[in-house]
């Protein structure tokens, strides 16, 4: 676990690939009191990252800072940007894609659905293209509703699979899952004060095919 910037309340830091979000044996609030050196410190998740994705998570170091940081992304008030690389190129530079998600719990995964029903929620996100090779894509995309495996069902459903997803792709990369969480952006509970974070993926296939200036600024 790498931490990039730590206060009184908060501390943000890479989560690794295979890791869990939540507070149990192995998950990210226990790789923080490892780093803070203090098995019994109070960590708590305020947001979540599939097991298998990387990239920026930050977690709150005591319950008021947890309430206000949860309150912000209830409220639309915390700005998240993934960064994904797909099989395939999008018919438009950028848009936005809406579908009813239904997610089966014995099969753990998410399907597009065409009707309304019971535990069929609506997901929205927006996307931005941000280079392409002949037969890749690089996007950045922002969540406007959080869904679980929304990034990765979606643009799936659409026949742009990302690369490295062997839940929702048959194509075999020879990579980890290109999902990363790229960049956050939230108030500080302590003082008031906006703050963004940014990490870039690491130097490896399939990030290694796009340059360095092609990541959102």
């Amino acid at each position: 676990m790498n931490a990039i910037y730590k206060s009184e309340n908060f501390i943000v830091c890479v989560k690794p690939a295979g890791v869990l979000s939540t507070d149990e044996p192995g998950g990210m609030p226990q790789l923080v009191r490892e780093y803070l050196g203090d098995g019994r410190a109070e960590v708590r998740t305020v947001h979540r990252l599939d097991r298998v994705v990387s990239g920026l998570m930050v977690l709150a170091l005591n319950a008021d800072a947890a309430s206000e940081l949860s309150r912000q992304l209830r409220d639309d008030e915390f700005r998240k940007c993934y960064v994904a690389v797909v099989h395939g190129k999008l018919p438009h530079k950028t848009g936005r894609m809406t579908d009813l998600l239904l997610r089966s719990r014995s099969e753990r995964k998410t399907y597009v659905v065409t009707e309304p029903a019971r535990d069929v929620k609506e997901a929205i996100l927006d996307y931005e293209v941000l280079r392409e090779t002949d037969s890749l894509s690089m996007v950045a995309i922002r969540l406007v509703t959080g869904r679980t495996h929304q990034i990765r069902c979606q643009f799936s459903s659409r026949g742009l699979p990302i690369l490295g997803d062997r839940k929702y792709s048959t194509l075999e990369d020879g990579c980890d899952i290109a999902l990363w969480s790229y960049s956050l952006g939230f108030t500080d509970p302590g003082t008031g004060r906006f703050m963004s974070f940014r990490a870039m993926p690491p130097k490896e296939y399939p990030w290694s095919e796009f340059d360095a200036a092609a990541f959102p600024k």
